[in-house]
């Protein structure tokens, strides 16, 4: 599902803003005179316009049969590029924000399978819950959960989850931080046996599920990463980037973006959600071998583009057709 090209950007009141775990925060939305909103489906996303100006996709984690409102809840994020924080700290109660109509890159198939598995890591449970509230509604049992995180502190949605109806259904696990302590998901995804799976979280988790799930047919197998590709790796590299057409050359140092070298050195590039899911940011190269941390371009297309926002280099210089 995605957006009508016609339709334009919403303008939303803050109704609601706690913070539901720790450094995680749900806002609800809703049109200031209570008309109802564009419809939505399970695994929609939303994007919003931060106070840093700043644009990000949250995931819809609401029931998707609701067309008063929309919940989203965002995880801060110091170490990230800033809009997660701005939003979490400036956006308060009573505030007005601008966002984008729903759209859905992680939409459920159409096809019932004999059941569904879903898979959350961290804030990753956004669009899983308004999945799980979508088979409930519709009398679905035929689902289980496993969650993941850090901390029972860390966990949104925990009492919700963990709350008698979903005995039987819901695993809640939490690793402290220890891979000796990680869930084993094998004994799960061993064999398919004509279900589902619904996989969100972060990139360590969405590798791991993908490699158990080499064997399953692809119409099977379902991911939604908004962050996980743009977070720094402890083995990134400083690079060079070269303008093609411009004759300029920049240092990319570790931890800063393409898309960032390149704005603070005065130019103006478009982009959106900074995460490697969107598409806005793709840019031709000429020459060098880019280290391709997008969720967007196919093998075919990785041949001559780069997402600007979240990728880097593999060879020390990369050129750019601009």
């Amino acid at each position: 599902m995605s957006p009508d090209p016609e339709a334009r950007e919403l303008v939303l009141t803050v109704r609601r803003k706690s913070e539901i775990a720790d450094a995680v925060f749900l806002f609800e939305l809703s049109s200031h005179d209570g008309a109802e909103l564009p419809r939505f489906t399970p695994g929609s996303h939303i994007t919003v316009t931060a106070p840093s100006g700043q644009k990000r996709r949250y995931s819809l984690c609401n029931d998707a049969s609701e067309r008063d409102r929309y919940l989203i809840a965002v995880k801060q994020e110091t170490s990230g590029r800033g809009g997660s924080l701005s939003f979490t700290e400036n956006v308060k109660e009573g505030d007005t924000i601008t966002i984008e109509p729903p759209a859905n890159e992680f939409e459920m198939a159409k096809s019932e399978p004999k059941n569904f598995i879903f898979i959350a890591g961290g804030i990753g449970i956004t669009p899983i819950r308004s999945m799980i509230l979508h088979c409930l509604r519709h009398g679905k049992q035929n689902f289980k959960l496993y969650y993941f995180t850090r901390t029972p502190q860390a966990m949104a949605f925990r009492e919700e989850f963990g709350a008698s109806e979903f005995a039987g259904k819901v695993i809640l696990h939490h690793d402290n931080g220890d891979p000796d302590q990680a869930y084993d998901l094998w004994p799960v995804l061993e064999e398919q046996r004509g279900a589902h799976l619904y996989c969100c979280g972060p990139r360590g988790l969405m590798d791991a599920v993908r490699d158990m799930t080499g064997h399953w047919p692809d119409s099977a197998v379902h991911f939604e990463d908004f962050v996980g590709a743009s977070a720094p790796r402890a083995d990134d590299k400083p690079f060079e980037v070269r303008l093609a057409r411009g004759g300029k050359s920049y240092e990319v140092a570790a931890g800063v973006s393409i898309l960032d070298t390149l704005r603070r050195q005065g130019h103006m590039l478009a982009s959106s959600c900074e995460s490697g899911t969107c598409g806005t940011c793709r840019t031709r190269f000429t020459a060098g071998e880019p280290d391709h941390r997008d969720l967007v371009l196919s093998e075919r297309e990785k041949k001559s583009e780069v997402m600007i926002c979240v990728s880097r280099s593999r060879s020390p210089t990369l050129t750019l057709d601009l």
